[in-house]
């Protein structure tokens, strides 16, 4: 298991699931999110093993530094972890060109931006794992509207992430680095809160398990991706959504 993992998105959901496993397991983890304060009240952790690190995702700066953070503060990057993203449940005939762009800024762009920030620092010691977020809404074809399904922009934003991940995990592989991602099922996290009763049954009659996923349900692929038990996985997107669609 890497001893320092950046974890992105971890102020909430899957991402705050992560890091709190990862910690408990007596990781280093490097905390990302937008929020120093969200950051502080969702992980108050031990300060010798946790870095707080507020980030935007989209910009290249914010990537750059916050792996140059992970370095200063433990003396090297194992794995990153990538669970951030935004939402959109905008459908076609709503959606614009402004929510479309920001959409795929954050979820496309933003995984590549950090995947290649880390990836130089991974290439540079010859080894390291990176982990990125799809989604099983790429399987169904999700199209939007209320009460929160995802809509084509984060849709288009989380098929993107197959083709990333797979062009990542041919370039780096060689180098050492490994590249997959997690394709999570609907989970129970602020992403699905304006789900309405019956769409939450609705979607649990899908799923043979009989359930919505807990974060550290999801979180607890990703730590695999990264571990030493996945050491001849690259360029998978691992689907965990309970058995619903079957992939």
């Amino acid at each position: 298991m890497p001893e320092t993992v950046m974890v992105t998105g971890a102020a909430s959901g899957i991402g705050r699931a992560c890091a709190r496993l990862l910690l408990a397991e007596g990781r280093e983890v490097v905390a990302v999110d937008l929020s120093q304060e969200a950051l502080g009240r969702a992980l108050p952790g031990d300060p010798a093993r946790l870095e707080l690190c507020p980030a935007d995702l989209s910009d290249t700066a914010d990537c750059e530094a916050a792996v140059a953070r992970a370095v200063a503060r433990f003396g090297k990057l194992d794995a990153v972890i990538h669970w951030a993203a935004i939402h959109s449940t905008k459908p076609w005939n709503e959606l614009d060109a402004e929510t479309m762009n920001r959409v795929l800024a954050v979820n496309v762009t933003g995984s590549f931006l950090i995947a290649q920030a880390a990836g130089r620092h991974m290439v540079e010691r010859g080894k390291g794992a990176i982990v990125l977020c799809a989604s099983t809404a790429v399987v169904n074809g999700s199209i939007g509207g209320p009460p929160g399904n995802g809509g084509p922009a984060y849709v288009t934003s989380k098929a993107a992430i197959t083709g990333l991940v797979r062009s990542l995990a041919r370039a780096l592989g060689p180098k050492g680095v490994r590249v997959n991602a997690v394709a999570p099922g609907v989970a129970d996290t602020p992403m699905i809160a304006t789900y309405t009763n019956d769409q939450r049954r609705a979607t649990i009659d899908r799923v043979p398990l009989g359930r919505l996923a807990d974060p550290e349900e999801i979180a607890s692929v990703g730590i695999f991706l990264i571990s030493e038990a996945a050491r001849y996985m690259a360029g998978e997107v691992v689907i965990v959504n309970g058995g619903a669609q079957f992939g």
